[in-house]
Protein backbone atom coordinates (compact mmCIF):
# COMPACT_ATOMS: atom_id res chain seq x y z
CA UNK A 1 0.00 0.00 0.00
CA UNK A 2 1.35 3.55 -1.22
CA UNK A 3 1.22 5.84 1.44
CA UNK A 4 0.25 9.55 0.12
CA UNK A 5 0.42 12.99 1.25
CA UNK A 6 -2.02 15.20 -0.28
CA UNK A 7 -2.55 18.02 1.99
CA UNK A 8 0.78 18.60 4.30
CA UNK A 9 0.71 20.38 7.64
CA UNK A 10 3.13 22.64 8.32
CA UNK A 11 4.58 19.80 11.25
CA UNK A 12 4.56 16.67 7.87
CA UNK A 13 7.07 19.41 6.24
CA UNK A 14 9.00 19.89 8.96
CA UNK A 15 9.38 15.95 9.31
CA UNK A 16 9.87 15.55 5.51
CA UNK A 17 12.31 18.46 5.62
CA UNK A 18 14.81 16.61 7.88
CA UNK A 19 15.02 13.61 5.92
CA UNK A 20 14.01 14.24 2.04
CA UNK A 21 17.65 14.95 0.78
CA UNK A 22 18.56 11.29 2.52
CA UNK A 23 15.42 9.90 0.77
CA UNK A 24 13.74 9.02 -2.63
CA UNK A 25 10.56 11.32 -2.66
CA UNK A 26 7.47 11.05 -5.76
CA UNK A 27 4.87 13.37 -6.96
CA UNK A 28 2.80 11.71 -9.27
CA UNK A 29 -0.82 13.25 -11.29
CA UNK A 30 0.18 16.72 -11.44
CA UNK A 31 0.46 18.52 -14.30
CA UNK A 32 4.00 19.38 -14.46
CA UNK A 33 5.84 22.60 -16.52
CA UNK A 34 9.50 21.11 -16.69
CA UNK A 35 10.41 24.20 -18.49
CA UNK A 36 13.16 21.74 -20.28
CA UNK A 37 12.96 19.58 -22.99
CA UNK A 38 10.38 17.88 -21.93
CA UNK A 39 7.83 20.41 -21.54
CA UNK A 40 4.55 20.55 -20.21
CA UNK A 41 3.37 16.76 -18.72
CA UNK A 42 0.32 15.57 -18.13
CA UNK A 43 -0.42 13.03 -14.78
CA UNK A 44 3.25 13.39 -14.73
CA UNK A 45 5.86 11.50 -12.39
CA UNK A 46 8.52 13.49 -10.81
CA UNK A 47 11.20 11.40 -8.89
CA UNK A 48 13.85 13.03 -6.54
CA UNK A 49 16.51 11.05 -4.61
CA UNK A 50 19.23 12.55 -2.65
CA UNK A 51 18.00 16.25 -3.17
CA UNK A 52 17.95 15.97 -6.90
CA UNK A 53 15.53 15.31 -10.07
CA UNK A 54 16.45 11.82 -10.85
CA UNK A 55 13.55 11.52 -13.40
CA UNK A 56 10.48 12.92 -14.69
CA UNK A 57 7.71 11.77 -17.36
CA UNK A 58 4.61 9.87 -17.76
CA UNK A 59 3.93 6.61 -16.85
CA UNK A 60 7.29 5.91 -15.06
CA UNK A 61 7.35 3.25 -12.85
CA UNK A 62 7.73 3.86 -9.10
CA UNK A 63 10.95 3.15 -7.48
CA UNK A 64 11.10 -0.03 -5.32
CA UNK A 65 12.26 2.14 -2.23
CA UNK A 66 8.99 3.64 -1.94
CA UNK A 67 6.55 0.93 -2.64
CA UNK A 68 4.65 -0.05 0.96
CA UNK A 69 5.26 3.49 1.78
CA UNK A 70 9.08 2.41 3.41
CA UNK A 71 10.50 5.12 5.54
CA UNK A 72 13.27 4.98 2.50
CA UNK A 73 10.68 6.82 0.33
CA UNK A 74 7.35 8.71 0.47
CA UNK A 75 4.92 9.19 -2.50
CA UNK A 76 2.71 12.42 -2.59
CA UNK A 77 -0.13 12.69 -4.61
CA UNK A 78 -0.72 15.75 -6.88
CA UNK A 79 -3.51 14.60 -9.02
CA UNK A 80 -4.88 18.01 -10.14
CA UNK A 81 -2.29 20.20 -9.20
CA UNK A 82 0.37 22.60 -11.00
CA UNK A 83 4.10 21.88 -10.45
CA UNK A 84 6.89 24.66 -11.61
CA UNK A 85 10.42 24.76 -11.04
CA UNK A 86 10.81 26.97 -7.97
CA UNK A 87 11.21 30.90 -9.06
CA UNK A 88 14.16 33.24 -9.20
CA UNK A 89 14.81 36.30 -8.45
CA UNK A 90 16.61 37.83 -10.77
CA UNK A 91 17.88 41.06 -8.67
CA UNK A 92 17.44 42.64 -5.32
CA UNK A 93 19.07 42.45 -2.24
CA UNK A 94 17.39 39.67 -0.53
CA UNK A 95 19.35 38.80 2.95
CA UNK A 96 21.59 42.23 2.93
CA UNK A 97 19.22 44.18 4.55
CA UNK A 98 15.96 44.26 7.35
CA UNK A 99 15.32 48.09 7.43
CA UNK A 100 16.24 49.82 4.94
CA UNK A 101 16.01 53.26 6.66
CA UNK A 102 17.67 52.22 9.89
CA UNK A 103 21.84 51.40 8.61
CA UNK A 104 22.89 48.94 11.03
CA UNK A 105 20.76 45.91 8.88
CA UNK A 106 22.06 47.78 5.64
CA UNK A 107 25.21 45.99 4.11
CA UNK A 108 24.50 46.26 0.25
CA UNK A 109 26.75 49.58 0.24
CA UNK A 110 29.79 50.85 1.42
CA UNK A 111 30.73 54.26 1.20
CA UNK A 112 34.38 54.00 1.41
CA UNK A 113 37.55 55.02 -1.37
CA UNK A 114 39.17 51.51 -1.02
CA UNK A 115 37.13 49.39 -2.43
CA UNK A 116 34.26 49.62 -5.86
CA UNK A 117 34.49 46.55 -8.23
CA UNK A 118 36.03 43.99 -4.99
CA UNK A 119 33.13 45.21 -3.28
CA UNK A 120 31.87 41.21 -2.76
CA UNK A 121 28.66 41.22 -0.69
CA UNK A 122 28.92 37.29 -0.70
CA UNK A 123 29.62 37.39 3.22
CA UNK A 124 27.03 39.54 4.33
CA UNK A 125 24.26 37.07 2.81
CA UNK A 126 21.97 36.96 6.24
CA UNK A 127 20.19 33.24 5.58
CA UNK A 128 18.17 34.06 8.64
CA UNK A 129 16.63 37.24 7.76
CA UNK A 130 12.96 37.35 7.72
CA UNK A 131 12.76 38.52 4.39
CA UNK A 132 14.47 35.55 2.97
CA UNK A 133 11.62 33.05 4.97
CA UNK A 134 8.99 35.74 3.61
CA UNK A 135 9.91 35.56 0.13
CA UNK A 136 10.18 32.10 -0.16
CA UNK A 137 6.64 31.21 1.05
CA UNK A 138 5.67 33.38 -2.51
CA UNK A 139 8.03 30.51 -3.84
CA UNK A 140 11.18 32.31 -4.42
CA UNK A 141 13.88 29.61 -4.03
CA UNK A 142 16.60 31.14 -5.43
CA UNK A 143 17.67 34.42 -6.09
CA UNK A 144 20.45 37.43 -7.21
CA UNK A 145 21.50 39.36 -4.23
CA UNK A 146 23.52 42.81 -5.35
CA UNK A 147 24.79 45.77 -4.26
CA UNK A 148 23.51 49.13 -4.75
CA UNK A 149 24.28 50.16 -8.08
CA UNK A 150 25.64 53.97 -7.90
CA UNK A 151 24.06 54.72 -4.02
CA UNK A 152 24.88 58.32 -3.86
CA UNK A 153 22.38 58.93 -1.05
CA UNK A 154 24.93 58.93 1.84
CA UNK A 155 27.96 57.48 -0.27
CA UNK A 156 30.82 59.47 0.76
CA UNK A 157 32.64 58.46 -2.54
CA UNK A 158 30.07 56.67 -4.87
CA UNK A 159 31.69 55.02 -7.68
CA UNK A 160 30.42 53.33 -10.93
CA UNK A 161 30.86 49.80 -10.30
CA UNK A 162 29.03 49.04 -7.36
CA UNK A 163 30.60 45.29 -6.86
CA UNK A 164 29.77 41.72 -7.06
CA UNK A 165 26.38 39.90 -6.80
CA UNK A 166 25.85 36.27 -5.69
CA UNK A 167 23.31 33.68 -5.82
CA UNK A 168 21.70 32.20 -2.92
CA UNK A 169 19.55 29.23 -2.93
CA UNK A 170 16.95 30.43 0.19
CA UNK A 171 16.93 27.07 1.83
CA UNK A 172 18.14 26.11 5.09
CA UNK A 173 21.00 24.02 3.85
CA UNK A 174 24.76 25.43 4.82
CA UNK A 175 25.56 26.10 1.51
CA UNK A 176 23.27 29.13 0.56
CA UNK A 177 25.57 30.76 -1.41
CA UNK A 178 25.30 28.94 -4.51
CA UNK A 179 27.61 31.46 -7.03
CA UNK A 180 29.48 33.82 -5.02
CA UNK A 181 30.75 36.34 -8.30
CA UNK A 182 27.83 35.84 -10.14
CA UNK A 183 27.41 39.57 -11.73
CA UNK A 184 29.39 42.32 -12.14
CA UNK A 185 26.77 45.48 -10.87
CA UNK A 186 27.57 49.20 -12.64
CA UNK A 187 25.40 51.84 -13.22
CA UNK A 188 24.92 54.01 -16.11
CA UNK A 189 22.24 56.00 -17.68
CA UNK A 190 21.01 59.04 -15.01
CA UNK A 191 22.58 56.68 -12.33
CA UNK A 192 25.66 56.65 -14.10
CA UNK A 193 25.90 59.97 -14.54
CA UNK A 194 24.93 61.33 -11.13
CA UNK A 195 28.50 58.96 -10.00
CA UNK A 196 30.37 60.24 -13.07
CA UNK A 197 30.49 64.35 -12.92
CA UNK A 198 26.92 64.91 -14.40
CA UNK A 199 27.07 63.23 -17.40
CA UNK A 200 26.85 60.07 -19.51
CA UNK A 201 29.63 60.53 -21.27
CA UNK A 202 31.65 60.66 -17.85
CA UNK A 203 30.04 57.57 -16.83
CA UNK A 204 31.27 55.84 -20.06
CA UNK A 205 34.66 57.06 -20.05
CA UNK A 206 35.07 55.86 -16.56
CA UNK A 207 33.78 52.29 -17.11
CA UNK A 208 35.92 52.21 -20.66
CA UNK A 209 38.91 53.27 -18.23
CA UNK A 210 38.25 50.82 -15.45
CA UNK A 211 38.45 47.69 -18.00
CA UNK A 212 41.39 49.36 -19.70
CA UNK A 213 43.33 49.52 -15.94
CA UNK A 214 42.22 46.23 -15.23
CA UNK A 215 43.09 44.66 -18.98
CA UNK A 216 46.45 46.46 -18.37
CA UNK A 217 47.23 44.67 -14.68
CA UNK A 218 46.22 41.51 -16.18
CA UNK A 219 49.19 42.10 -19.16
CA UNK A 220 51.41 43.21 -16.58
CA UNK A 221 50.41 41.86 -12.97
CA UNK A 222 54.35 41.18 -12.35
CA UNK A 223 55.28 44.61 -12.96
CA UNK A 224 52.48 45.93 -11.18
CA UNK A 225 53.51 44.10 -8.02
CA UNK A 226 57.40 45.62 -8.49
CA UNK A 227 56.15 49.08 -8.34
CA UNK A 228 57.39 49.68 -11.93
CA UNK A 229 53.58 50.37 -13.22
CA UNK A 230 51.73 53.60 -13.32
CA UNK A 231 49.33 53.95 -11.25
CA UNK A 232 46.05 52.86 -11.75
CA UNK A 233 42.34 54.43 -10.46
CA UNK A 234 41.10 51.19 -9.26
CA UNK A 235 42.75 49.35 -6.18
CA UNK A 236 44.30 45.81 -6.82
CA UNK A 237 40.95 44.23 -5.06
CA UNK A 238 39.11 45.70 -7.97
CA UNK A 239 41.48 45.20 -10.95
CA UNK A 240 41.28 41.37 -9.63
CA UNK A 241 37.59 40.90 -9.47
CA UNK A 242 37.58 42.53 -12.43
CA UNK A 243 39.90 40.11 -14.26
CA UNK A 244 36.36 37.14 -14.68
CA UNK A 245 34.67 40.00 -16.30
CA UNK A 246 37.07 40.60 -18.77
CA UNK A 247 37.41 36.78 -19.39
CA UNK A 248 33.72 37.13 -20.30
CA UNK A 249 32.87 34.26 -16.90
CA UNK A 250 30.79 37.10 -14.72
CA UNK A 251 28.89 39.43 -16.84
CA UNK A 252 28.17 42.79 -16.22
CA UNK A 253 24.82 44.06 -14.76
CA UNK A 254 24.25 46.92 -15.88
CA UNK A 255 21.27 49.53 -14.57
CA UNK A 256 19.82 51.55 -17.66
CA UNK A 257 16.90 52.87 -19.55
CA UNK A 258 17.80 54.95 -22.52
CA UNK A 259 17.87 52.82 -25.91
CA UNK A 260 20.67 55.22 -26.67
CA UNK A 261 22.81 54.16 -23.49
CA UNK A 262 21.53 50.90 -24.07
CA UNK A 263 23.43 51.15 -27.88
CA UNK A 264 26.70 52.81 -26.09
CA UNK A 265 26.62 49.30 -23.80
CA UNK A 266 26.38 47.04 -26.83
CA UNK A 267 29.04 49.02 -28.47
CA UNK A 268 31.23 48.65 -25.01
CA UNK A 269 30.94 44.98 -24.94
CA UNK A 270 31.69 44.35 -28.20
CA UNK A 271 35.39 46.17 -27.76
CA UNK A 272 35.85 44.02 -24.44
CA UNK A 273 34.44 41.11 -25.13
CA UNK A 274 32.58 41.14 -22.20
CA UNK A 275 28.87 39.74 -21.01
CA UNK A 276 26.18 41.89 -20.44
CA UNK A 277 22.96 41.67 -18.63
CA UNK A 278 20.52 45.12 -18.36
CA UNK A 279 18.55 45.75 -16.11
CA UNK A 280 15.88 48.51 -16.44
CA UNK A 281 15.55 48.27 -20.13
CA UNK A 282 12.16 50.67 -19.94
CA UNK A 283 13.45 51.70 -23.76
CA UNK A 284 15.00 48.59 -24.73
CA UNK A 285 12.50 47.26 -26.75
CA UNK A 286 13.48 49.83 -29.47
CA UNK A 287 16.90 48.24 -30.17
CA UNK A 288 15.54 44.42 -29.38
CA UNK A 289 16.68 43.39 -32.52
CA UNK A 290 20.35 44.72 -31.43
CA UNK A 291 20.36 43.27 -27.96
CA UNK A 292 18.92 39.76 -29.49
CA UNK A 293 21.65 39.62 -31.96
CA UNK A 294 24.51 39.95 -29.11
CA UNK A 295 22.47 38.00 -26.86
CA UNK A 296 22.08 40.33 -24.51
CA UNK A 297 19.29 39.33 -21.96
CA UNK A 298 16.91 42.50 -19.90
CA UNK A 299 15.48 42.19 -16.54
CA UNK A 300 12.33 44.36 -16.85
CA UNK A 301 9.18 46.39 -14.62
CA UNK A 302 6.30 44.93 -16.73
CA UNK A 303 4.40 47.44 -15.23
CA UNK A 304 6.67 50.12 -16.78
CA UNK A 305 3.91 52.70 -18.82
CA UNK A 306 4.71 56.19 -17.92
CA UNK A 307 7.81 58.09 -18.62
CA UNK A 308 8.97 58.49 -14.85
CA UNK A 309 12.51 60.00 -16.07
CA UNK A 310 13.81 61.34 -19.07
CA UNK A 311 15.30 57.89 -19.64
CA UNK A 312 11.91 56.13 -19.76
CA UNK A 313 10.17 58.60 -22.04
CA UNK A 314 9.43 55.49 -24.68
CA UNK A 315 8.41 52.85 -22.03
CA UNK A 316 5.44 50.73 -22.78
CA UNK A 317 3.48 47.85 -21.46
CA UNK A 318 4.13 45.49 -24.41
CA UNK A 319 7.96 45.82 -23.81
CA UNK A 320 8.23 42.20 -22.44
CA UNK A 321 5.73 40.93 -25.67
CA UNK A 322 8.65 42.86 -28.06
CA UNK A 323 11.55 41.91 -26.66
CA UNK A 324 10.20 37.85 -26.63
CA UNK A 325 9.71 38.42 -30.21
CA UNK A 326 12.53 39.74 -31.07
CA UNK A 327 14.80 36.49 -29.56
CA UNK A 328 15.41 38.28 -26.55
CA UNK A 329 15.60 36.63 -22.88
CA UNK A 330 13.83 38.76 -20.78
CA UNK A 331 13.25 38.14 -16.82
CA UNK A 332 11.31 40.18 -14.57
CA UNK A 333 12.60 43.69 -11.28
CA UNK A 334 10.80 46.45 -10.15
CA UNK A 335 13.35 48.69 -8.05
CA UNK A 336 15.85 46.86 -6.15
CA UNK A 337 13.84 47.84 -2.60
CA UNK A 338 11.08 46.31 -4.02
CA UNK A 339 12.26 43.40 -4.96
CA UNK A 340 13.82 42.54 -1.39
CA UNK A 341 11.10 43.00 0.56
CA UNK A 342 9.20 41.65 -2.33
CA UNK A 343 10.78 39.70 -4.70
CA UNK A 344 7.99 37.01 -4.75
CA UNK A 345 5.91 39.21 -6.73
CA UNK A 346 7.45 38.08 -9.61
CA UNK A 347 4.91 36.14 -10.50
CA UNK A 348 2.53 39.12 -10.76
CA UNK A 349 4.93 40.65 -13.02
CA UNK A 350 4.87 37.79 -15.06
CA UNK A 351 1.06 37.57 -14.78
CA UNK A 352 1.23 41.80 -16.18
CA UNK A 353 3.18 41.08 -19.38
CA UNK A 354 1.03 37.99 -19.85
CA UNK A 355 -1.98 39.97 -19.69
CA UNK A 356 0.08 42.22 -21.99
CA UNK A 357 1.05 39.83 -25.14
CA UNK A 358 3.20 37.53 -23.48
CA UNK A 359 2.54 34.03 -24.05
CA UNK A 360 2.21 32.27 -20.35
CA UNK A 361 5.27 29.96 -21.40
CA UNK A 362 7.43 32.75 -21.26
CA UNK A 363 6.06 34.45 -18.42
CA UNK A 364 6.86 31.56 -16.42
CA UNK A 365 9.93 31.08 -18.24
CA UNK A 366 11.18 35.17 -17.25
CA UNK A 367 10.92 33.63 -13.82
CA UNK A 368 12.65 30.47 -13.40
CA UNK A 369 14.49 29.34 -16.27
CA UNK A 370 15.80 32.57 -17.87
CA UNK A 371 17.52 34.27 -14.98
CA UNK A 372 19.41 30.88 -14.14
CA UNK A 373 20.75 31.24 -17.50
CA UNK A 374 21.37 34.52 -17.42
CA UNK A 375 23.92 34.09 -14.35
CA UNK A 376 24.99 30.78 -15.88
CA UNK A 377 23.49 28.61 -12.87
CA UNK A 378 21.12 26.68 -15.05
CA UNK A 379 22.87 23.28 -14.66
CA UNK A 380 22.07 23.48 -11.01
CA UNK A 381 18.68 25.03 -11.89
CA UNK A 382 15.81 26.90 -13.28
CA UNK A 383 13.64 23.67 -15.01
CA UNK A 384 12.66 20.25 -13.88
CA UNK A 385 15.14 17.57 -15.45
CA UNK A 386 17.13 14.60 -14.12
CA UNK A 387 20.56 15.48 -12.35
CA UNK A 388 19.42 19.21 -11.45
CA UNK A 389 19.02 20.40 -8.03
CA UNK A 390 14.81 19.30 -6.83
CA UNK A 391 13.60 23.11 -6.56
CA UNK A 392 9.96 22.92 -7.25
CA UNK A 393 6.42 24.38 -6.04
CA UNK A 394 3.27 23.20 -6.11
CA UNK A 395 0.06 25.03 -7.00
CA UNK A 396 -3.67 24.55 -6.91
CA UNK A 397 -4.28 26.69 -9.50
CA UNK A 398 -2.08 29.38 -12.24
CA UNK A 399 1.11 30.38 -10.62
CA UNK A 400 0.93 33.50 -12.30
CA UNK A 401 -2.60 34.59 -11.04
CA UNK A 402 -2.54 37.10 -8.16
CA UNK A 403 -4.71 34.93 -5.83
CA UNK A 404 -2.34 32.38 -6.40
CA UNK A 405 -0.49 30.82 -3.42
CA UNK A 406 2.28 27.98 -3.23
CA UNK A 407 0.87 24.81 -1.42
CA UNK A 408 4.40 23.54 -0.50
CA UNK A 409 7.75 24.74 -2.22
CA UNK A 410 10.94 22.50 -2.47
CA UNK A 411 14.27 23.54 -2.29
CA UNK A 412 17.20 21.36 -3.08
CA UNK A 413 14.92 18.22 -2.35
CA UNK A 414 14.02 19.87 0.98
CA UNK A 415 10.36 20.97 1.79
CA UNK A 416 10.71 24.13 3.97
CA UNK A 417 7.75 25.17 5.94
CA UNK A 418 5.57 27.85 4.60
CA UNK A 419 5.25 30.10 7.91
CA UNK A 420 6.93 33.59 8.22
CA UNK A 421 6.55 36.09 11.06
CA UNK A 422 3.94 38.00 8.76
CA UNK A 423 2.35 34.23 8.87
CA UNK A 424 2.63 34.32 12.55
CA UNK A 425 1.75 37.41 13.53
CA UNK A 426 -1.76 36.66 11.45
CA UNK A 427 -2.13 33.61 13.66
CA UNK A 428 -1.82 34.96 16.50
CA UNK A 429 -4.44 38.12 16.18
CA UNK A 430 -6.92 36.10 14.49
CA UNK A 431 -7.94 34.53 17.96
CA UNK A 432 -10.82 36.69 18.46
CA UNK A 433 -12.38 34.27 21.07
CA UNK A 434 -9.21 34.33 23.23
CA UNK A 435 -9.09 35.42 26.89
CA UNK A 436 -5.69 36.34 26.86
CA UNK A 437 -4.84 39.99 25.37
CA UNK A 438 -3.09 39.79 21.57
CA UNK A 439 0.58 39.55 23.51
CA UNK A 440 -0.07 36.93 25.03
CA UNK A 441 -1.62 34.47 22.67
CA UNK A 442 0.13 31.22 21.34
Amino acid sequence: MKRYFPHLTATAILCLAQTAAAETVIYQGATVHTMGPAGTLTDAVIVIRDGRFAAVGVDLEIPTDTAGGSESGRVIDASGKIITPGFFSAMGQLGLTEVSGVDQTVDYYQTGERFSAGFDIADAYNHRSTLVAINRTGGITRALTAPSPGYAENAGAPQLFSGLAAVVQLGDQPDFVADKQAAMVVSLGEGGSAVAGGSRAGAMLALRSGLDDAVDYRRNKDSYERGQRREYALSMADLEALQPVLAGKTPLLAHVNRASDIEALLRLAADYRVRLIIYGGAEAWMVADALAAARVPVILDSKSNLPSSFDALNARLEAATMLVAAGVEISFGGDWQSETYAARNIAQSAGNAVANGLPWIEGLKAITLSPARMYHVDDQCGSIEAGKEADLIVWSADPLELTSNPEQVMIRGELVPLENRQTLLRDRYLQPNSTLPPAWRQ
